[in-house]
């Protein structure tokens, strides 16, 4: 296993601006230069257009809960002290056809529901014997 599992790699070339961006607070997704949609996952092609070559934009950090799932068992040793948890996918406000998966934090579990508006918070991740940290963007109903 890589030392650092679970966090993902921030010099990824693909991603390191959504990373880059959290680091200062803000949400960054890339837009397809050729057609303007969103284009998520980063690296991939424009599923409308084909086109490859994009240009990273701030969001409001704004959506709406798609889904998500109560995490109880730890698949890891890494996720043991945080069990219980969130994870959701979260469709953007600016394109709904853009959905994070992320963690959802500062709610039980027993509040969320389909379509529940969140907002994006960021916060520090570390985990036990992980040599690195990264701040990421996770999500919180948006009424908290």
């Amino acid at each position: 296993m890589d030392a650092d599992f679970p966090l993902p790699d921030p010099d990824w070339a693909p991603a390191c601006e959504l990373w880059a961006g959290a680091a200062r607070g803000v949400l960054r997704i890339p837009r397809c230069d050729g057609c303007g949609r969103f284009v998520w996952y980063p690296g991939t092609p424009c599923r409308r257009c084909g086109g490859s070559d994009v240009t990273w934009c701030d969001v409001s950090g704004r959506g709406r809960l798609f889904s998500w799932s109560v995490v109880r068992h730890a698949w890891i040793p890494q996720v043991t002290d945080r069990l219980p948890f969130v994870t959701g996918l979260v469709a953007l406000e600016e394109d709904p056809a853009v959905r994070l998966v992320t963690y959802v934090v500062d709610c039980t579990p027993e509040a969320l529901r389909c379509d529940q508006p969140v907002r994006v918070v960021f916060r520090r991740l570390s985990y036990p014997g992980v040599a690195h940290t990264i701040v990421a963007p996770l999500f919180t109903p948006a009424d908290t």
